[in-house]
């Protein structure tokens, strides 16, 4: 990858697993400028580590600022810092999310509130604060990773869809309002499901360990749209190749997506491994989980699996049509 000739400076907020820590890796690649943001300090360290191996030489490093999203003055503090480490900051871009599994009426209602802190208010909140530094700046540019699940709901995973619905609704309006501010732009990245420890790492109220339903794509393939979406502001990406059509399905043919739904989550999207009720990382980080990628590779897209996950959205695609 041929290096930026002037390296951006980018906060990445969820750098420490997942699609955080792979687009860390890739914009390293590209020589911006860094600053990792998550809960666990030890792993924003190794991954500060891993940015720097890639970098090009000569390039800044990575700067690591510990930052629990659901506390405001933390974020405010986190982008404080990035300015006086780097002189500004150009781009912001926000991954951070925790799952807890279960039926709406399982899930603790605190392991709720705190999962909803985490995903809608914690997203909020790095917003609220890159836009008041654009703004000031005179321009800049926050990137939200939402979800397939800010567009459609599933059952089991209640906090997670209603947070992706309410960052899917703040990013569309945060991109209303900063028409009126010059050089500041909002990208929305919507990913379906990817191989990521998020789901090992999630709380369980449902007696099962959680995993994506496939076909799932790997968090490279959401960085790398990522660092496109930086090159190239757009207002929202989807990512996978199945996620316009469950979407669609969703909207247009909700009797057949309600009734398909929930066999198809109980089977794809939660594994045969029994677990005890737990709030999983909801409350705190588990340094020991956190990775680029999760357990969840290409032996989860085998022909069986890819076929039973597959069939549904060409049976919606073809109603669709039909109807069209």
């Amino acid at each position: 990858m041929t290096p930026s000739p002037d390296p951006r400076v980018v906060v990445l907020v969820g750098a420490s697993s997942g699609i955080g820590r792979a687009t860390a890796h890739r914009l390293a690649r590209r020589g911006d400028a860094l600053v990792l943001a998550s809960r666990s300090r030890a792993v924003l360290e190794i991954v500060a580590r891993e940015c720097e191996a890639l970098a090009p030489p000569g390039r800044p490093g990575a700067h690591v600022v510990p930052t629990d999203v659901a506390d405001r003055a933390a974020v405010e503090a986190l982008l404080c810092s990035a300015v006086d480490r780097f002189g500004r900051v150009d781009a912001v871009m926000v991954s951070a999310a925790v799952v807890a599994y279960g039926r709406f009426t399982e899930v603790p209602g605190d392991v709720f509130d705190q999962a909803m802190k985490v995903n809608l208010l914690g997203t909020a909140n790095v917003a609220r604060a890159a836009l008041e530094l654009f703004g000031a700046a005179g321009g800049g540019h926050l990137v939200v990773v939402g979800s397939l699940l800010g567009r459609i709901t599933t059952p089991w995973m209640s906090s997670y869809v209603a947070g992706k619905w309410g960052v899917h609704g703040l990013a569309r309006t945060l991109q209303q309002e900063v028409r009126r501010m010059p050089g500041v732009h909002v990208s929305l990245v919507a990913p379906g499901s990817v191989d990521t420890p998020v789901y090992s790492q999630a709380g369980s109220y449902a007696g099962r360990v959680g995993r994506p339903p496939p076909p799932v794509v790997r968090p490279e393939a959401v960085a790398r749209t990522i660092a496109h979406v930086l090159d190239r502001p757009r207002r929202m990406v989807s990512v996978g190749r199945f996620t316009p059509v469950m979407a669609a399905a969703f909207r247009l043919l909700p009797s057949l997506f309600d009734a398909l739904v929930t066999p198809l989550m109980s089977v794809l999207g939660l594994s045969r491994r029994n677990v005890e009720a737990n709030s999983g990382n909801v409350w705190a980080p588990t340094p020991a989980g956190e990775a680029v990628h999760g357990r969840w590779g290409r032996q989860w897209l085998r022909a069986p699996l890819v076929v039973a996950a597959t069939v549904p959205a060409a049976v919606a695609l073809r109603e669709l049509l039909r109807r069209s």
